[in-house]
């Protein structure tokens, strides 16, 4: 239809209003006697009306407008079946797992339970394995390769990450993962209804997100509502306390107290065992001294004793 309109792409940008004004109009010469107000706005119809009279589209037979309307009338069928099943989706997700769904949205959430089989089998999931959940042919690659392991997988798809900066990504998706896990094992085991721990951890998921773009610096813990409050500090006016002379206490010269007879034989009793040892040692010391000085004389005598015999061998010889 863009042969025949082309400027009505730029005016109606929503593809369902699209194939309703199509299918309503026709050729385009007939769009200043139709009423389109129950498809468009007022400003976007009026808008239609007068490109349509100024188009440079080329003329369109009539076997193709009526194709062209049957295009329209399954593009309607299917757009009405897409919003369908997604409210069936949504009102079941939140039937089964709330928490889930706050943390990542349900279309995510969905494919992440189908991804792992059961809700069941997804809360066994360590968080590490919810991150990369989906990205188990690029795990496996990267293995391989020896190269970088990847950062997510499904969860890339969840509206928290979408946010995020390129660089923050990594980041964000290893949080969300973490308290997806806890929000899943929630909903799996736990025995109250509705949405109770994906609210405290969607806030702390998105302070964490401010903080890293540099945004307003909250509370982490708790609620993660409250802003902190950083005052300046002032130094008061009135000084500390000064110091007081009087409080200091000096202590008197222990005097030395005198020997008793107990322990003079102590004394004298460790000065004998002191003396014995080191009488001992000199002993050890001197007899290593005398075995050795033995073995270098029996090594002498022998070695006397074979150059004679040497000498005499080698007479014989000549």
């Amino acid at each position: 239809y863009g042969w025949h309109f082309p400027e009505m792409v730029k005016v109606v940008t929503d593809n369902l209003m699209y194939a309703k004004s199509v299918k309503a109009m026709g050729v385009r010469t007939n769009a200043k006697n139709i009423d389109f107000s129950d498809i468009l706005p007022e400003e976007v119809e009026k808008e239609l009306k007068e490109t349509a009279e100024i188009s440079m589209g080329t003329e369109i037979a009539e076997e193709d407008i009526m194709n062209i309307q049957q295009l329209c009338d399954q593009v309607i069928s299917l757009t009405d079946y897409r919003a369908q099943l997604f409210d069936y989706l949504k009102n079941r997700m939140n039937a089964i797992a709330p928490n889930l769904s706050h943390m990542v949205g349900e279309l995510v959430g969905a494919r992440l339970i189908a991804h792992a089989g059961s809700l069941m089998s997804l809360a066994k999931s360590p968080a590490s394995t919810v991150q990369i959940l989906g990205a188990e042919k690029a795990l496996f690659r990267a293995l391989k390769t020896k190269h970088e392991t990847p950062k997510y997988g499904l969860i890339y798809h969840a509206s928290l990450v979408g946010q995020a900066a390129p660089k923050h990504k990594g980041k964000i998706s290893r949080m969300l993962a973490a308290k997806t896990a806890l929000a899943t094992r929630t909903d799996a085991l736990g025995d109250a209804e509705g949405v109770t721990v994906g609210l405290e951890g969607r806030e702390k998921v998105e302070e964490r997100l401010r903080q890293l773009e540099g945004g307003q610096l909250r509370q982490i813990s708790g609620t993660g509502k409250s802003n902190v409050t950083q005052k300046k500090y002032e130094k008061p006016e009135t000084a500390g306390q000064t110091y007081n002379p009087a409080a200091d206490m000096t202590t008197t010269a222990a005097k030395k107290r005198p020997r008793d007879d107990g322990d003079e034989k102590e004394a004298a009793a460790s000065k004998k065992k002191k003396a014995k040892k080191e009488k001992g040692e000199k002993k050890k010391k001197a007899k290593k001294e005398n075995g050795e000085k033995k073995k270098k004389k029996k090594k002498k005598d022998k070695d006397g004793d074979e150059k004679p015999k040497k000498k005499k061998k080698a007479k014989k010889e000549k």
